[in-house]
């Protein structure tokens, strides 16, 4: 009987792969694809889009892989932000302008959501593809909740895939709204108590 896979705080040799793993894991997400449809596009500006969104977890040591970087999770600890600055330079760049309204629109609806108290914030966790219903989502997930709980801080995510919510909601998380607008796909942001 082989042993469970293994979390581990994700170094400087790690990033690569484990964004890479994050850049595999979002080729089919609704919001990824509605963003940058063209694959040479998404594939050229996922991953910088990747390392604005939560690429801060890497300096704190709260970006987390299993073996191999099968499976990725970018946590910010509290009081952590994105690069913003960089996520929108990010997207003049790049998104199509029949779009970029309903982007800031969704932008904005995703910091309203935002809880006012400390939390934790999971801007991105993946699979790659090929390890998807390995349980490595669900091993990331306790992993990082594990800490939440000790912490007694509420933890928070928005969901760009409805196929994820049940698992999200396995952990804890409780719907608190719905985010969207003109064509864009529905975010939905999730909230999971301190306890």
């Amino acid at each position: 009987m082989s042993a469970a896979p293994e979390v581990k705080s994700a170094d400087a040799n790690d990033r690569a792969n484990a964004i890479s793993t994050i850049v595999l894991g979002f080729a089919a997400d609704p919001m990824a694809r509605w963003a940058w449809s063209d694959p040479s596009e998404y594939l050229r500006i996922m991953p910088r889009f990747v390392n604005a969104f939560g690429g801060r977890a890497f300096e704190y040591g709260t970006a987390y892989v299993t073996e191999g970087a099968r499976a990725a999770a970018l946590w910010l600890p509290p009081g952590v932000e994105p690069d913003e600055a960089e996520m929108d330079a990010i997207m003049e760049e790049s998104l199509r302008p029949e779009i970029a309204g309903d982007i800031g629109a969704i932008m904005k609806g995703m910091a309203e959501h935002h809880p006012l108290e400390p939390h934790w914030y999971l801007p991105l966790i993946a699979a790659d593809p090929t390890w998807i219903g390995q349980g490595l989502g669900t091993l990331l997930m306790k992993h990082a909740l594990r800490r939440c709980d000790e912490e007694g801080i509420a933890a928070y995510l928005e969901s760009s895939n409805p196929r994820n919510i049940s698992l999200y909601e396995r952990h804890g998380f409780k719907i608190v709204g719905r985010i969207q607008s003109g064509s864009s796909p529905v975010v939905t942001p999730m909230l999971r108590p301190a306890s």
